[in-house]
């Protein structure tokens, strides 16, 4: 049985494939992506063709957090719509094959961008990438809840009620030291929420580039990626995440555009990328566009915070990677509470 995050049972996973999915025949290997901080994620390469592998980590981990049955729940609803996801084939929730639960799904043969400004590119090639981005984004709100069968996927009422409450226990639970940055921000969005517009769609959590696959030489998205905080929930925390994301320094660490000139590059501003939204949506605009992206700041400072808090506990997927992460909570509290203001 495995006990670690950088490693799988090759043997009880071989064994567990060949008795639960059709066409699997071995010999396995597997690998690690370096990607993934919350569940860790393995390629799993056989002569005929390789999969991908998600699993919950294993040790104490925080309630509700790291749910790959709802992972792999979401994708598979999706398979027939407008939103590009890989293809699901098993999911394993008895904790005693490998250690903790896992899922099995297609490996997307296409590239991925680490960061929007997608050094080497064309111009062109930008342009259409992010307006793939934006056309995946709508098409992800505009999915029937009802048909595809995940109406139930989250609770009614206020989402953004329900996710700063959330996203404050899973920031205490957490917390090694006070922030008194992160303090304020969540004190005023408590006091600063919107009245529900009833809007109420599905929504990824986490969505940014570097969470989809995009066709080899092309700019055609072929799946979404890290469904880990999808839920039913309120779109605009989808858009202000890519708006949240474009705010950080450029390079490998901050992944953003700030500073960057986007014209040069063929990149939209963040007014155009909210527009083409909208329009692809049929709405007219977004009130107190403020507020969603200082939620969005609050909630990715809490996420990793749980992933520095995982470091210090010996769980985290990418230990280095993650006690560095851990420094930028209070920056992000910081932004939140400037969007919130400005």
């Amino acid at each position: 049985m495995s006990d670690t995050t950088q490693s799988l049972d090759l043997s009880a996973v071989d064994a567990y494939l060949r008795d639960h999915l059709p066409g699997y025949a071995g010999p396995l290997e597997a690998r690690k992506f370096d990607v993934g901080q919350s569940n860790p994620t393995f390629l799993l390469a056989t002569p005929a063709r390789n999969y991908v592998l998600r699993r919950k980590p294993p040790g104490v981990l925080l309630k509700s957090a790291h749910a790959v049955d709802r992972e792999f729940r979401v994708q598979r609803a999706l398979a027939d719509t407008d939103v590009p996801v890989p293809r699901m084939y098993l999911l394993c929730e008895d904790d005693a094959v490998i250690g903790s639960a896992f899922y099995v799904m297609e490996h997307l043969d296409g590239r991925n961008f680490a960061e929007p400004t997608m050094e080497g590119e064309t111009n062109a090639t930008r342009t259409a990438v992010i307006d793939e981005m934006n056309r995946v984004l709508a098409a992800l709100h505009s999915v029937d809840i009802d048909a595809v069968g995940l109406s139930d996927y989250g609770p009614p009422g206020n989402y953004f009620e329900r996710q700063i409450s959330r996203w404050t226990k899973q920031y205490r639970a957490s917390e090694t030291g006070t922030i008194a940055d992160m303090d304020a921000l969540i004190e005023a969005l408590g006091q600063d929420m919107p009245e529900d517009d009833g809007q109420r769609t599905l929504v990824h959590g986490d969505y940014r580039i570097d969470n989809m696959m995009f066709e080899k030489g092309g700019t055609r998205c072929l799946g979404v990626l890290d469904w880990e905080l999808s839920t039913i929930g309120h779109p605009y925390a989808d858009l202000a995440a890519v708006i949240m994301q474009w705010q950080m320094p450029p390079g490998r660490e901050g992944r953003g555009l700030a500073g960057v000139d986007r014209a040069a590059l063929g990149l939209p501003t963040d007014d155009e990328f909210i527009a083409a939204y909208c329009a692809r949506r049929g709405i007219g605009g977004i009130d107190r566009f403020g507020f969603y992206l200082a939620f969005t700041f609050f909630r990715m400072a809490a996420i990793i915070q749980g992933v520095y808090k995982r470091a210090l506990d010996g769980n985290a997927s990418n230990p280095e990677r993650a006690r560095m992460l851990g420094q930028y909570v209070g920056v992000f509290a910081q932004n939140g509470l400037r969007a919130l203001r400005g």
